[in-house]
């Protein structure tokens, strides 16, 4: 173990074998916290002689899961690939190849992949099954149209993307269905809790759960159960989480409920790197971290082993203007650095050009990978011009967050098909699995069926098999819902003797899926190629007899996020959102967009705290570079459908001016005014808006007010949803 910590820097060191009581890390972009995490978990379990069992390290991603596992399997001299800890109902299961502990990995996983597992083996305490299936973005989505028209609420004035999202935030707040229509303040709220009732309860009749469940329910859990709360406690006496600053209330509560006995808690974060509240995280976790345990050491992680002593600066330029942040200075020893290039373009399609032409020629110069380069932007918006000059100019590239491979119709078709044999609850995946290929169910008669099983309570497969005239279905309907009942009957059966992968085989053929892709056309072949690229995702979990592969392979598809399918081995440029940046590293970033409006977005400007966010975010994108940065911005933009003139962003004029090099000569930084209308008296209304009041805005149409704080209130526009508006400048009127 001496060797190991030998490799370490003292701060790093210090990190490692600081094991009693809570510990907050902050750890600096780029110094080594993924290092530190894995030696200290060796270190636990070589020196102390901890039971892998006994520890469980959380991350935010599969990605951080994925590699903190491959290194501490490196570290512990594991020959084979070592296996990881599993929870069954009796406790630890170590496998049957296990030999000692030392081939045995702690529990490492994302929040919600942790809280899947603890889930499978608790949930019926909470009426539950424990095969629920989990429901993505897109599931989701239709369950809540369902509702929606079911309460028949007009989805044009409450649009179900924003209910999801009240939803989702209530969740991560641990608000349940009943405090939340307890709570329910006006009109606006009132109907939120109706749709969040009924929403919650389809969910339960399914036996589903949304991504948001996962964390709510399994607190539910320990605080419902005590003696469930004890048995995970008495199983974890050392506690580790990754990326503290990105945590929301439920995970907050969630650490503090499983560490309380031991007090072992060590967090790992960079405060500076908070740039995720609009998802419901709170950088006060990771502030307030001595708050709540006044017995905390705290270690600060400060020198840099990515960029260049110049990119840090220019970063910490920027990140210096906020106030509420927790103070240090990464340093490196590799001082100076090329400078900071900037561009000022005439307007997006020369931002574009310019950036795949700098491309082109830094791979020409310095014989670099198309790979070591990322383009950065503030909104998904942006993305299109860039991909339309990089189709012009024949570069390859990956578009990190756009359509993903699990989203794709024939995989999620194939997956629901996957999902029912294992929940024959699950009335979202019925619908899509009965209609691939298409077998005369629509709608109406598809209602008819999930009365019928209510009625006769039955789950969905069961009711299929045993449906008959009761169900006012014509004969030639019962007849194929029968015949699908039994084809998914036989599947559940295959599934307990077959391989996963023969099992998707099977699926993939006798439903006769294969045959309905295979239109004859090319595009057919093309998604047939997608579909057989699941059996490669399967084959890890081949060693798994009966459903408990499928259920870890749908476990991975539900879980999988943007991040995971970075390859950075391809040979292709990647573009990504700026917040899809953070954890990863490249050599040459470049950031486009750097204007008022855009990036600070134009919603932080009248918020000092969204305003350190965007500060935060800009720091993040900084820091991802290791060589080469480029800094890029466009004198006038056609975006959303209109053109902007914007001012260029203030970070630029927070990076010190000797960091700057100037790729063309800047012409005078253009000031943005508003929009002048003759016909308007909006600039200088003093009109005094209240809660209730409906408005109409001259660009979002009419409007209900459901919030007002001093002179900013919140609208929900039928056409846009909420927005945060000025009263004294915004173009509203009483209506």
């Amino acid at each position: 173990m001496s060797e190991l910590l030998n490799q370490l820097n003292p701060s790093q060191k210090e990190a490692v074998t600081t094991i009693q009581g809570p510990v907050l890390i902050i750890a600096g972009a780029g110094s080594g916290k993924t290092r530190a995490l894995a030696y200290r978990v060796v270190y636990l379990i070589k020196e102390k002689n901890i039971q892998p069992t006994n520890i469980l390290a959380v991350t935010f991603t599969n990605k951080s899961a994925q590699e903190m596992k491959e290194r501490i399997a490196s570290l512990l001299d594991n020959s084979t690939s070592a296996s990881e800890v599993r929870l069954d109902e009796f406790g630890i299961d170590y496998g049957e190849n296990t030999q000692n502990s030392f081939q045995t990995l702690p529990l490492i996983g994302t929040f919600h992949s942790i809280c899947v597992k603890i889930l499978r083996q608790e949930v019926k305490k909470l009426g539950y099954q424990s095969s629920f299936n989990i429901f993505d973005d897109q599931d989701q989505l239709v369950l809540i149209k369902r509702v929606i028209k079911e309460l028949q609420i007009n989805p044009e004035q409450f649009k179900p993307k924003t209910m999801l999202g009240a939803i989702s935030k209530a969740k991560n707040e641990l608000t349940n269905t009943e405090t939340f229509t307890s709570q329910a303040n006006g009109y606006w709220e009132e109907m939120i809790a109706k749709i969040y009732l009924l929403y919650q309860k389809n969910l339960q009749k399914q036996n589903a759960l949304d991504f948001d469940d996962l964390l709510m329910l399994t607190v539910k859990l320990f605080q419902t159960f005590p003696e469930v709360l004890k048995k995970y406690q008495n199983l974890f006496h050392y506690i580790m989480v990754d990326e503290y600053q990105d945590t929301n209330y439920a995970q907050y509560l969630l650490i503090k409920l499983l560490g309380a006995q031991h007090q072992n808690i060590c967090v790992v974060g960079d405060d500076w790197q908070g740039i995720y509240s609009w998802r419901g995280a709170n950088i006060q976790n990771i502030l307030d971290f001595e708050k709540d345990y006044p017995q905390a050491k705290i270690i600060k992680l400060e020198q840099n082993y990515r960029s260049t002593q110049n990119i840090l600066d220019a970063a910490y330029g920027v990140i210096s203007k906020n106030v509420n942040r927790k103070d240090k200075k990464i340093w490196t020893d590799n001082k100076g650095g090329e400078l900071i290039d900037v561009f000022e373009a005439r307007d997006e399609k020369e931002e574009a050009n310019f950036i795949v032409k700098e491309i082109l020629s830094l791979k020409k110069q310095k014989k670099v990978s198309l790979a070591d380069f990322v383009i950065l932007y503030r909104t998904n918006a942006q993305s299109r011009i860039i991909e339309e000059a990089m189709l012009k100019y024949s570069l390859p590239y990956r578009i990190i967050g756009g359509v993903k491979f699990y989203q794709r119709k024939e995989i999620k078709d194939i997956l629901a098909y996957l999902r029912l044999v294992q929940n024959p609850q699950d009335e979202i995946s019925l619908e899509r699995a009965i209609n691939c290929p298409k077998r005369g169910i629509g709608k109406i008669s598809f209602q008819k069926w999930l009365i019928f099983a209510q009625e006769k309570k039955l789950n969905l497969i069961q009711s299929g098999l045993k449906i008959n005239t009761d169900s006012q279905l014509h004969t030639k309907k019962i007849a194929t819902i029968k015949k699908f009942a039994e084809f998914i009957n036989s599947a559940q059966e295959k599934i307990v003797q077959a391989t996963l992968v023969n099992f998707i085989e099977f699926i993939i053929t006798k439903s006769g899926f294969e045959k309905y892709l295979l239109d004859g056309a090319e595009e057919g072949e093309m998604r047939l190629e997608n579909v057989r690229e699941l059996l490669t995702v399967a084959r890890k979990y081949n060693e798994y007899t009966g459903p408990q592969g499928l259920t870890l392979l749908l476990e991975e598809v539900a879980l999988i996020s943007d991040v995971d399918n970075v390859d950075q081995a391809s040979e292709a440029v990647h573009m990504m959102t700026l917040h899809s940046a953070k954890g990863l590293e490249f050599k040459n970033i470049f950031i486009a967009g750097l204007e008022e409006g855009i990036l600070p977005h134009s919603r932080s400007m009248l918020s000092p705290t969204e305003m350190e966010e965007e500060r935060r975010l800009m720091y993040v994108g900084i820091t991802r570079a290791k060589e080469k940065v480029y800094l890029v911005f466009a004198k006038e933009r056609n975006i959303f459908g209109s053109t902007q003139i914007n001012a260029s962003s203030r970070f630029l004029e927070d990076i010190p001016k000797k960091l700057l090099s100037f790729c063309n000569p800047p012409t005078k930084k253009p000031v943005f005014y508003p929009a002048s209308n003759k016909n308007n008296s909006y600039s200088t209304q003093t009109i005094n808006f209240k809660d209730g009041d409906r408005v109409h805005h001259q660009d979002f149409g009419d409007g209900l007010i459901v919030a007002s704080q001093g002179d900013i209130i919140t609208v929900a526009f039928s056409q846009v949803g909420l927005k945060k508006l000025s009263a004294s400048i915004a173009p509203l009127k009483k209506i």
